[in-house]
């Protein structure tokens, strides 16, 4: 039978450390996200007006559509 040790501190709560790991990724995930916008404003506008409308954009969209409040 295996046992499970519940009572080990996790990863980020090593106090300055902890804090600056936590930093670090935060930093490393606004940078992906910047990118994945980036690449997916740069794709669609790569599109000419008739396959926006294909997909059912318009010019306008591109923006709203990359940065993900669509």
């Amino acid at each position: 039978m295996a046992a499970l040790d519940t009572t080990r501190a996790t990863t980020g709560s090593f106090g300055l450390v902890g804090r600056i790991g936590e930093t670090f990724a935060s930093v490393v995930n606004a940078v992906v996200e910047w990118n994945d916008t980036r690449v997916t404003r740069n794709v669609l506008s790569g599109l000419t007006d008739r396959e926006l409308e294909d997909i059912g954009m318009c010019r306008g969209d591109i923006d709203i559509v990359a940065e993900g409040r669509r």
